[in-house]
């Protein structure tokens, strides 16, 4: 991606309220950027409704067996991460 495509891209999300800048304290032809709060609130709001479907969806099309099932496949895999 060229910097000035990238440049763009910042721009739109600084207009939206979801990406602030400040100057870097040790080189000021940078910018560092931050997620707003709303930023912030956008994402988990959003992850909080794909878990509440995540959970409707387990529940309503898998059987209780298939759900322990599943649960012994998440430690499993949650193992595979923790390294």
């Amino acid at each position: 991606m060229r910097p000035q495509s990238m440049s763009a891209i910042v721009a739109t999300l600084q207009e939206s309220g979801l990406l602030s800048g400040a100057p870097d304290p040790g080189d000021g032809r940078q910018t560092l950027l931050s997620l707003t709060p709303k930023c912030l609130k956008w994402i988990q709001e959003g992850r909080a409704a794909r878990q509440d479907w995540l959970t409707a969806t387990i529940s309503q099309k898998l059987s209780a067996k298939e759900q322990e099932k599943l649960q012994k496949a998440l430690a499993l895999l949650a193992r595979l991460v923790e390294d």
